[in-house]
């Protein structure tokens, strides 16, 4: 299992598409919270970064699918994963190994905006005049959103052998968990408390919680639990192959 995580974190940087993922999304946040007026950080007359945990979920949506696109879908086309079939793993293990590397990935893209909340500290008036409570615990929730955006991501590329077609998929998939159900919250239909109902079942409900701060144990279930379908559903879609 070990073995394929490190395989696929070294397939990730020995090509030219993970720096450019990465680099591209650190880019992107940068002009975002430095640069472009409506959002520039410095223009906010106080220390915090509530931007960057608004722009950042909308970011991950092609982000995290880019990443994910070929953990399956590449396999499958090269014939590979009836290589992998033969190892002493389980198809949970084996997914389990992929979907760990991900989220690493995800984690390794996000350690560079630390430096946003050590400048912003510096920044304060008095220095360290910051909530640094309210960071973490949204840069938490980052973490999380990005961990299930991942689970999406290798669903979606256990769909399919064509990276193009899991990519699409995954980024259809993120946007509708995300926002689609407190969209259709929104609907007229839904009247009295279902409306709430069907919000709380989307995953943008549970992640502007965690971004004031508030770890509430109900988001983190949530969260792992939503995490735990997607990878019982991608078991469910590799296993097609025995059928």
């Amino acid at each position: 299992m070990a073995s394929i995580f490190f395989k696929e974190i070294n397939s990730f940087f020995s090509s030219l598409i993970g720096y450019i993922v990465i680099g591209v999304f650190l880019i992107v946040m940068g002009l975002f919270l430095w640069i472009f007026p409506d959002t520039n950080l410095l223009d906010y007359g106080y220390a915090g970064l509530d931007e960057l945990f608004i722009t950042t979920p909308n970011i991950f949506m092609f982000l995290i699918p880019a990443i994910t696109m070929r953990l399956l879908a590449e396999e499958t086309q090269t014939g590979t994963i009836e290589l992998l079939a033969t190892r002493p793993l389980t198809d949970l293990e084996i997914i389990l190994a992929k979907y760990f590397a991900a989220v690493f990935l995800v984690i390794f893209a996000l350690l560079p905006t630390l430096i946003y909340y050590y400048t912003m500290y510096q920044l304060g008036s008095p220095v360290g005049n910051i909530d640094g409570g309210a960071f973490w615990g949204s840069f938490i929730g980052l973490v999380l959103l990005g961990a299930c955006f991942a689970a999406i991501g290798i669903f979606a590329s256990s769909l399919t052998n064509n990276q193009i077609v899991s990519f699409i998929v995954a980024v259809f998939l993120c946007f509708f968990f995300f926002k689609g159900f407190e969209l259709m919250s929104n609907f007229p239909f839904f009247i009295g408390s279902f409306d709430y109902v069907i919000e709380m079942i989307g995953i943008n409900h549970h992640y502007s919680s965690i971004s004031r701060g508030v770890l509430d144990t109900r988001d983190i279930i949530y969260f792992l639990s939503l995490i735990g379908i997607f990878v019982m559903l991608t078991t469910t879609s590799l296993e097609r192959r025995k059928w």
